[in-house]
């Protein structure tokens, strides 16, 4: 893996800062990259459902009376 100078000395920096090593810190970036990245397609999975099947109008109205409205 090739990284720019300015990046390395970055991270460096970063990782002397959070009392942590380049190869952790550099493992937790790659691993929120990576959960990034999956919870972006599980949303657009989702947006592409309901585009495909968008909700009814009554969809949801058998909840209505089990929802908390608070002072209302």
């Amino acid at each position: 893996m090739t990284l720019d100078d300015n990046l390395v000395k970055a991270v460096d920096r970063v990782s002397k800062e959070l009392q942590t090593s380049r190869s952790a810190f550099t493992r937790k970036a790659l691993q929120d990259a990576l959960d990034k990245y999956k919870n972006e397609q599980l949303e657009l999975k989702h947006r592409r459902g309901y585009e495909q099947h968008p909700v009814a109008d009554d969809e949801f109205s058998v909840w209505e009376t089990e929802q908390a409205w608070g002072d209302r």
